[in-house]
């Protein structure tokens, strides 16, 4: 009995069309790149339940004559190949033939086109991937689609949607990126019957930059302009001082087509640096164009990823346009608006007001550690060190007060006698059980005591040196101190406890990490972010985690965001935590108090630390041994 089967043309064409019409956004790019390839000057995009109910995408291009409104349905039917010597230098957005064919086997399309020598339109009904009526309709020039019920016929992948906020938001996000590409093309989107943008088709990049990513994002860009070896590059690039906390807002295009390209993103990253912080993204706006034969986009159905026949050459254009913009005299963009944008733009709200840009290496305030702030710097010999993250807490706070506190509630560490302040305040009697400092942990019963480690230094402002008997450790005061936050948030039963901000922060994330944040609130919420949405696109931040740094708001929020569109809701609270814990942490380069430098000493030596929580090790230990075969004392 044969086993190999032979399948049906609709089975097949089911399977093919899984490979392009992965989602709703699937539908959006597609039908947009044929209006673009038709020669259309506005386009205009209506979504409704996400895309998954509802997408029309109308424009003014060339239409089609009726003969070729129904052979567009067929498989590998296209208008922009005719052999294979075509795809040598494709110059095209679509090429395939299988988008319309991909779009209509899962769904029900109605398409409205007319050519503008003809008299009357053609209006084509498909369900399944069958035409079910065709007949001459009203409509000028242009085409128009109007998809419905997408997946209708394929519970398989229905059932793999996101929320319709979601969905609709990755709909907005690709028709952005097709608009970001075309500034000479005037786009407009509506979503459920709101307009989630609007660009005037001047041929201005600046214009478009501005009316899709934003006005802060705009003012902060650097211009770029370089050639090398035929690959122009142009566009722009933020100014150090704006980076951001992931990748959202990087945009490549080849020849005005939107792809991904780790070349293209090594290469931007790598003019950044040491100008940029450590963990900090640039943006950039990047318009690469080159001779269609040396690129190869004919990788991936959806077109996404290319092939570059000269990678270094595009590599050294990119990055060498890049760095003369970051580090020439450019000043950031001055936006000279069109009329038709400024008219746009008169009637939207006003922005909320520009945070400034925060510094890691600011000073601190007087009598504080970076363990915890200082309110009131109390008298000498009456120093008291705070846990950045105390083991419970029995009620709110009191202010802090100079006044000796109460053995009850000390948080005071055991130090040795030597590092303590003058004058030396009376013994304390040892704490009860369930009242041990987080400085002081007690050694478990029949345990052998450890010999003592005494704090030497520190180098390169990165690395605490120590001694402990005849081993030396070096520590990484970073991964050290990151590992102790991570810890304290993570012990089962803890309360997170949340900080209000004096002043709340404005936040303007993409509207990938838009939704990922409005679907995630709850989470957010227990990690104690308090955000509420303010006007159509922007979030307003009450309060963060006790830990965080305040100034550490918004790139912490980026972070999380990121790891929240990728990442389960059960993985990512743990990836949101090390952000957390990773931000509130002490940074190389920073000057720190000795008292902070010897508590970490203290917490790896008794081998409660002995990892970060990205895994890497927070110490290197070297033995007296090992140092004197180094040195030829032993051999």
């Amino acid at each position: 009995m044969a086993v190999i089967n032979i399948l049906s043309q609709h089975v097949a064409d089911m399977i093919a069309a899984g490979e392009v019409v992965e989602r709703p956004g699937s539908v959006v790019k597609e039908l947009m790149e044929n209006a673009v390839d038709a020669g259309a000057k506005n386009i205009t995009v209506e979504l409704r339940g996400g895309g998954a109910t509802f997408i029309r995408v109308q424009d003014d291009g060339c239409g089609m004559a009726p003969e070729d409104a129904g052979n567009c349905f067929l498989r590998h039917a296209t208008s922009k190949l005719k052999d294979e010597r075509g795809l040598e230098a494709i110059a095209t957005m679509g090429f395939r033939g299988e988008a319309l064919a991909a779009i209509s086997a899962v769904s029900r399309v109605e398409l409205l086109t007319r050519r503008g020598e003809d008299a009357e339109g053609t209006r084509v009904t498909v369900e399944g991937g069958d035409i079910l009526e065709m007949h001459p309709a009203a409509r000028p020039q242009g085409t128009t689609f109007t998809v419905r019920d997408l997946f209708y016929n394929t519970p398989a992948r229905l059932k793999f949607m996101k929320s319709d906020r979601a969905e609709g938001a990755w709909c907005v996000q690709l028709a952005l990126r097709v608009a970001l590409g075309r500034p000479d093309i005037s786009v407009r989107c509506l979503r459920d019957g709101k307009e989630e943008f609007f660009t005037s088709g001047d041929g201005r990049p600046d214009s478009a930059v501005y009316a899709l990513l934003g006005r802060e994002t705009a003012l902060s860009m650097l211009p770029v302009d370089g050639e090398n070896e035929g690959v122009r590059v142009t566009g722009f690039v933020s100014s150090p001082a704006m980076g951001r906390g992931n990748r959202a807002m990087q945009f490549f295009f080849v020849n005005g087509r939107s792809i991904k390209s780790p070349i293209l993103q090594a290469a931007v990253e790598q003019a950044y640096k040491n100008t940029l912080l450590v963990g900090r993204f640039p943006a950039c706006v990047l318009y690469i164009a080159l001779n269609p034969g040396a690129v190869d986009v004919n990788v991936h159905p959806t077109k996404n990823e290319v092939k570059f026949s000269a990678e270094k050459r595009v590599f050294d254009a990119a990055y060498y346009a890049a760095l003369n913009a970051v580090h020439g005299e450019n000043r950031p963009l001055e936006m000279e608006l069109s009329a038709g944008t400024k008219k746009k733009l008169e009637s939207a709200p006003a922005p909320a007001q520009e945070r400034p840009a925060q510094r890691e290496d600011r000073p601190k305030p007087a009598g504080a550690t970076r363990f915890a702030p200082a309110y009131t710097k109390p008298p000498r010999g009456e120093l008291e060190l705070h846990s950045p993250l105390p083991v419970y807490r029995r009620s709110a706070p009191a202010p802090y007060s100079a006044a000796a506190p109460t053995a009850e509630k000390s948080y005071t560490p055991a130090l040795p006698a030597e590092r303590r302040p003058e004058p030396v305040p009376p013994p304390k009697p040892d704490p009860a059980p369930e009242q041990a400092t987080l400085f002081a942990p007690r050694e478990a019963p029949g345990k052998t005591e450890k010999p003592a480690v005494r704090l030497v230094g520190e180098v390169m402002r990165t690395y605490i040196v120590a001694e402990q008997g005849d081993t030396m450790l070096l520590i990484d005061k970073h991964a050290a101190h990151e590992r102790m936050n991570f810890d304290r948030l993570k012990a089962a039963g803890r309360q997170i406890m949340s900080q209000t901000l004096l002043a709340p922060e404005p936040w303007h994330p993409s509207q990938e990490d838009l939704e990922a944040v409005r679907e995630n609130a709850e989470l957010l919420a227990e990690l104690g972010f308090e955000l509420e949405v303010f006007g159509e696109e922007e979030m307003i931040v009450r309060s963060v985690p006790d830990a965080l740094d305040p100034a550490q708001t918004i790139p912490a929020l980026e972070e999380i965001s990121e790891k929240l569109r990728r990442g389960r809701r059960d993985l990512a609270r743990d990836e949101i935590l090390q952000t957390i814990s990773c931000k509130a942490a002490i940074k190389a380069g920073w000057d720190t108090d000795p008292r902070e430098l010897q508590v970490l000493v203290d917490k790896v030596a008794s081998g409660e630390i002995k990892y970060c929580p990205h895994g890497r090790p927070v110490a290197v230990t070297l033995t007296r041994k090992e140092l004197d075969k180094q040195f030829r004392r032993i051999v």
